[in-house]
């Protein structure tokens, strides 16, 4: 018996549902694999995509890592911005994991009451968010072996900052020891002894004390003769005054072997001044450190120069000081109150989340050629600025303000270098001849004049050039850490409490995370954010609030004074029955109550103006993904079609 034949129709059914079900499973299956999870960013800011301190981070752990991803999914109270969030963080982990080829383990938990993935958060220290009487999580505990770095909150409104702080808590639980941060000061920072019985000793620096919480602090004192970049992770030269042409040769070294400088240099230290009053016995005392600190070598190896005999004024940037005994504000300009306008670098970790700093009598730094190495400006003064002496900006000397000379240049106050760096000592350490020449050790050939003999030229015994690329943090001023101008220190029963009283100690603490985090993090951006403005709507808003907000003013006053005349008018008339007004005052009555609904009427109509610019935008990026695109895709395979058919036809 013979079948009956297939309709075409049926068997093009088939053969297209085959293909959806094939397409279908294979994405599901492409997915699965770490191939699934990349792709082309083709986003402006490459939102999407990890950078590669990232990469290089997660592509070279070698030892597993853990992170344990709490989020209340189950719940029904959490909020829309929160759930947005979440899918952004999903999707970024997943990222992180394709990279990590099977060294990160990331454990999705989410906690409800009386489970074992609460007891986990509150083992972690992450003990959630009370949000409409539920208790919702949404952090993070990175872990590797014993040690265990947490993000408590993920917030949205720190999206930009995700990627840094995930990564540097990797590097940081990855690493099996704390970073070891090197010291050289002229200063005491660790505080010293009673001098006399019944004084009280100096304490230490408060920002020292927070440096020994979070890190190893290595005292290398002012003459070191080497330093270990393999055992030093970062060397902090603070106001490292009277410093030697051998201690910087030690610094040099360092910097070429790999390792990673962050000085702080001032022209007038406060600190050292009270301190021992800078070497000068009409200044308190013969003992203490100069209070003018610089790297007389070393700068200009670095391309860069600091004024160290006069401090910055910046008549754009100074700061009200109440010194005078009626308690008026004197303007103090050489004390810098620096804002968000003044750190250019708008993206950058260390001084991205700042409000402000203050520099107290700082100096500057000025670039003096190219040496190969790129400079970034972190903060800077504004073109107002200028060089005064020293004495009378310590005395706020109120005539300052006036005669301070601007050469339109704005001059760096906290700099990074980075590049490959050469040295600053080509002929070697200073003090030590250079090795001889020694002849070749070969035997003298028979007939040979002594004059022949081949010299072998020396191999140096110090770095010519860095290893690799270096960074120098550079930063024009000491007393910005100092406790009177960086804290609010107070004792309760005995116990110091300090609280940061600006930004100043936000700034170094964020620059010395970023350097020891992982040489991956130096120079670090944060993210741009995956929600983006309507710049378009935002600059036709503005331009109607410029155009119209005067005329819009203007009709509210208007109809305010109507309003107010009728409201009194009418309170003349309640106040007695037998008030009777005139024809003339009812007729003003009329005519307020015709302004205050005419005056109504055109702010209306301006308003309805400025949602039909906005509805008529809309409707256009409307037409433009429903319409436009799906016909450019429409016409291009036409004319693909047509291609193909008259190439069939020609042949």
């Amino acid at each position: 018996m013979a079948h009956k034949p297939t309709h075409p129709v049926t068997r093009a059914a088939f053969g297209v549902g085959a293909l959806v079900a094939i397409a279908i499973l294979a994405n599901w299956l492409v997915s699965l694999t770490p191939f699934g999870n990349r792709g082309q960013d083709f986003t402006q800011n490459k939102i999407h995509t990890l950078s590669d301190g990232t990469r290089s981070i997660v592509s070279q752990l070698d030892t597993p890592v853990v992170i344990r991803y709490y989020a209340s999914r189950s719940t029904a109270y959490m909020p829309e911005a929160l759930k947005l969030h979440m899918r952004r963080v999903d999707e970024l982990l997943k990222e992180y994991g394709s990279l990590s080829k099977g060294k990160l383990r990331i454990d999705e938990l989410d906690p409800q009451p009386d489970t074992d993935a609460e007891d986990s958060a509150n083992l972690d220290g992450i003990t959630g968010q009370r949000m409409d009487d539920q208790n919702l999580y949404f952090g993070l505990a990175i872990s590797c072996l014993d040690h265990t770095s947490v993000i408590p909150f993920l917030d949205p409104n720190d999206e930009t900052m995700l990627e840094y702080q995930l990564s540097k808590a990797i590097a940081e639980v990855s690493s099996s020891s704390k970073k070891v941060i090197g010291i050289m000061s002229a200063l005491e920072l660790g505080g010293t002894p009673a001098q006399m019985p019944g004084q009280r000793p100096a304490q230490p620096w408060v920002f020292y004390q927070q440096l020994k919480q979070s890190f190893q602090v290595k005292d290398l004192g002012m003459k070191p003769t080497t330093i270990d970049p393999k055992e030093i992770n970062v060397l902090l030269l603070f106001h490292p005054a009277g410093i030697t042409p051998e201690a910087e040769f030690a610094v040099d070294q360092y910097l070429l072997g790999g390792g990673t400088v962050v000085a702080c240099l001032d022209p007038f230290s406060v600190a050292a001044q009270r301190s021992g009053g800078g070497g000068n016995p009409m200044m308190g005392g013969g003992g203490g450190p100069p209070t003018s600190s610089t790297l007389p070598t070393l700068l200009g190896a670095w391309g860069m120069s600091f004024e160290s005999t006069q401090v910055l004024a910046d008549p754009t940037y100074l700061t009200a000081m109440r010194t005078s005994p009626n308690g008026a504000p004197t303007d103090a300009v050489a004390i810098l109150t620096l804002p968000q306008k003044a750190m250019p670098q708008k993206d950058n970790i260390i001084t991205k989340d700042l409000e402000s700093i203050m520099l107290l009598l700082p100096g500057a730094f000025t670039q003096t050629g190219s040496v190969g190495v790129a400079v970034n400006t972190l903060v800077r003064s504004s073109l107002q600025a200028g060089f005064v002496d020293s004495m009378r900006a310590s005395a706020l000397d109120p005539s300052l303000a006036t005669s301070v000379k601007a050469k339109g240049v704005a001059y760096d106050l906290v700099t990074h270098l980075t590049g490959n760096f050469k040295t600053a000592f080509p002929n070697g350490k200073p003090g030590e001849a250079p090795p001889a020449p020694k002849p070749e050790e070969t035997k003298k050939p028979v007939g040979q004049f002594p004059a022949e003999v081949k010299q072998e030229a020396p191999k140096p015994t110090w770095l010519k050039e860095g290893v690799s690329p270096g960074n120098v943090f550079l930063i024009g001023d000491v007393d910005a850490f100092y406790d009177p101008f960086a804290y609010r220190v107070q004792n309760f029963g005995g116990m110091q409490m300090a609280t940061p009283a600006n930004g100043n100690a936000s700034m170094l603490f964020n620059l010395l995370d970023q350097a020891t985090g992982s040489k991956f993090l130096i120079g670090s951006r944060s993210r741009a954010a995956v929600r983006r403005p309507f710049t378009v709507i935002q600059e036709m808003e503005a331009n109607f609030n410029k155009e119209a907000g005067a005329e819009i003013a203007n009709y509210e006053a208007k109809r305010k004074d109507a309003q107010q005349k009728l409201s009194d008018l009418q309170a003349q008339k309640s106040r007695g029955s037998d008030l009777h007004l005139s024809p003339e005052q009812e007729a003003e009555i009329r005519k307020l109550r015709q302004e205050s609904v005419e005056t109504s009427k055109l702010i209306r109509e301006k308003e309805k103006d400025l949602r039909r610019q906005k509805d008529k935008l809309a409707g256009n990026i409307t037409l433009l993904n429903v319409a436009v695109m799906p016909l450019f895709v429409v016409l291009f395979g036409l004319a693909l079609f047509i291609k193909r058919r008259s190439s069939t036809r020609a042949r």
